[in-house]
Formats: C-alpha cells, sequence, structure tokens
C-alpha cells in the first residue's frame, strides 16, 4: 500500500493551507491574463472596425450592406462593448466560483490531513498508523513480506516537562518526530503513538536491519537556551509472523519495550534542568 502523502514537517502547522490558496491566486492571476488578452484583442479588433469605416466614409462609401455607415458602425461598436462587459460579468461570476470551491477544498483537506496526522510533530497519527499496519498484515500474509514494528518511548520524558517546561517538552517531540521521519525510508511509516510515545512501521525490513535504523537515531538532544539537552530512549519491536494479528504484534512489541526499559537495556538518561 503506497502512501498518498508524505508526514508534514513542524514548521507546517496550517496543515498545506497557504499553499493550496497560493496555487488558486497563481491560477486565478493566469486566469485574468487570458481574459485580459481577450478583452485586449476585442478592443484591437473594435479599433480595427471604426478605422476600416472611417475609411469607407473618407472614400465616400455612405452604406454597408445596405446599411447606413453611421448606424452600422454604432451598433458594431454597441454589440462589441456589450460582448465585452458580458465577458467581463462572467468571468466575475466564474472567479466567485472558483473561490468558494477553493475554500471548500481547504476545507476538506485539513479535515483530511487532521485524521493522518498528529497537529504537533507532524507525524502521522495513532489512528491512521492502525489502518495503515492492519492493512500492511494483510499485505504481507499474503505475499509473504517481512515487516517489522517498532515502538520507541522517550525516556524520563514527565522530568523534561517538569525541570525545564511543557515548551521544552513539545520542543523535544517535535525535534524527535524529525529525527525519527528523515531516519525511515519513504515506504516506511513514522507515527506519533501517544504522548511521548512513537513507532515505526518497517517495512521489507528483518530484524537485524534495525540496528541500521537505530544508529541514525543515537546521541539525539535539542539546544535549549544555548545548551546542549541530551535524550534517550527505550526501544520494543516485534517482526510480522505469519499469523499475527494487528493486536498481537503490538501488545508483543510494547512488552518488549518495557521490558527493555525496565532491565536497562536501552541508554537511559535522564536530562538535567536546562539553565534560564
Amino acid at each position: 500500500m503506497d502512501q498518498t502523502i508524505a508526514p508534514m514537517t513542524s514548521d507546517r502547522t496550517d496543515y498545506g493551507v497557504e499553499e493550496i490558496r497560493a496555487s488558486q491566486r497563481q491560477l486565478e492571476r493566469r486566469d485574468l491574463w487570458v481574459w485580459g488578452n481577450a478583452v485586449i484583442v476585442i478592443l484591437s479588433l473594435t479599433a480595427l472596425v471604426v478605422a476600416l469605416s472611417v475609411s469607407f466614409y473618407l472614400e465616400g462609401v455612405k452604406t454597408i450592406f445596405g446599411w447606413k455607415l453611421s448606424m452600422a458602425v454604432r451598433g458594431l461598436a454597441t454589440i462589441v462593448v456589450f460582448f465585452t462587459g458580458y465577458m467581463i460579468y462572467q468571468h466575475l461570476r466564474l472567479r466567485a466560483i472558483q473561490r468558494q470551491l477553493a475554500e471548500r477544498q481547504i476545507e476538506a483537506e485539513v479535515f483530511r490531513r487532521l485524521a493522518m496526522f498528529d497537529p504537533l510533530t507532524g507525524l502521522y497519527n495513532r489512528r491512521f498508523a492502525e489502518q495503515r499496519l492492519r492493512a500492511e498484515i494483510a499485505r504481507s500474509e499474503r505475499r509473504g513480506l517481512s515487516m517489522l514494528v517498532v515502538l520507541l518511548d522517550l525516556d524520563d520524558f514527565k522530568s523534561i516537562n517538569d525541570k525545564n517546561g511543557h515548551l521544552v517538552g513539545d520542543l523535544v517531540l517535535k525535534e524527535f518526530a524529525k529525527v525519527l521521519s528523515s531516519s525511515t525510508r519513504g515506504s516506511d511509516l513514522a507515527v506519533r503513538w501517544g504522548g511521548d510515545e512513537f513507532m515505526m512501521l518497517l517495512l521489507d525490513c528483518e530484524v537485524d536491519q534495525l540496528s541500521l535504523v537505530l544508529n541514525r537515531l543515537q546521541g539525539f538532544g535539542v539546544d535549549v537556551n544555548g545548551k546542549r539537552m541530551p535524550v534517550s530512549f527505550s526501544v520494543g519491536s516485534k517482526a510480522y509472523e505469519i499469523g499475527d494479528t494487528f493486536e498481537k504484534l503490538i501488545e508483543a512489541a510494547d512488552q518488549n519495550l518495557y521490558s527493555n526499559k525496565a532491565a536497562g537495556k536501552a541508554a537511559s538518561h535522564e536530562p538535567a534542568a536546562v539553565p534560564v
């Protein structure tokens, strides 16, 4: 199952709305340019007709197709001006409709992203990850593909919040999400599972390859008030085996995570308070 959209970076807190609006404004400018050229062409043709009519008049031609020259020119000019005004009116109505449709598209896109992404970190949220994991289990069962579910829990996160404040805690979550996202492939899934817990869904990945991914996360830390604050994490994983259900995979990975956490197998470190 291919990903339909890439995870948002943490600086895209508007869920891509401004990008959609910018594209809409670009379309409107292009549409206005086309219609403006059409009006110029019509007015140029009108001027040409008038010039030809004046030329006929100077040469003594009094009628055109049986019409008096003056009446024919006025009638033609009236028709062209009326048609131009009608085109402008329809164009303005069309732009108003386009704006309404664009706003509805923006609303639909925001709701779609809210259903898929965690607003703080920009990673996929738990709801979307559960749906994706169930689909990948079915695919792996049919095709015999390998898959690895990895749960990651930040060590002593409550202590980070208590000693440094929730703003620093949010910063840690967002920065860890960036590192996690950049450490996975496009076919994988990086998820904020909840609170200070994250998940990686690694497709076509064997257990012995997990260390390569985790090595990219080692040495993680954030800069706060000019000082580097290291942050460690604990890991639990479960490789998919034929017959595994969604519940079994998550439960096994969760048990492995807390066993590792309790046994101190992960490189835990209690962050110190950052001086203000």
